[in-house]
């Protein structure tokens, strides 16, 4: 897969612009998860941090930290979420396709999408084939998705 051009990228904006009206970037709903570490870890890739000083503080760290997941959508009109991925005894738990599944759709019932589209990052959870199917249902071709309708663009920052 080869990243887009500045040109590409314009051309689809431009293509959706003319094809759903100057609002339709009102009508996206934006979606991601977040990982936070309950240990006090900062991802330094996710996240940047400004200092004057640039401290060389070693810090040791269990190899598998406790974390919380957290999926949030946004959009124009508010936010959905956030969710909180939990198993029945209420221990957090990573996110997998099953899991993806059993929160989305009851999210999104709550809240009238009708007219509006859908984004989600390549996540594997995000593109089992299973996820891609439900959310088709839901939304049809207003799925922006790694393996939906609209291809979510390689290597495309969230």
């Amino acid at each position: 897969m080869n990243r887009l051009t500045p040109e590409q990228r314009f051309q689809i904006v431009q293509f959706y612009f003319e094809n759903n009206g100057r609002d339709f970037h009102k009508r996206i709903l934006f979606s991601d998860e977040a990982h936070f570490w309950l240990n006090g870890y900062v991802n330094k890739q996710n996240c940047c941090i400004w200092s004057e000083a640039n401290p060389q503080v070693y810090e040791e760290t269990p190899l598998h930290p406790e974390k919380l997941t957290v999926w949030c959508a946004l959009w124009a009109g508010g936010i959905i979420g956030p969710y909180f991925f939990k198993n029945d005894e209420g221990h957090n738990v990573t996110v997998n396709g099953d899991r993806y599944r059993a929160m989305i759709i009851p999210e999104l019932n709550n809240h009238d999408v009708q007219e509006l589209w859908f984004q989600q990052d390549g996540a594997t959870c995000h593109t089992a084939r299973a996820t891609i199917d439900l959310l088709k249902d839901t939304f049809g071709d207003r799925l922006i998705s790694r393996f939906g309708p609209v291809n979510w663009p390689p290597r495309s920052c969230d």
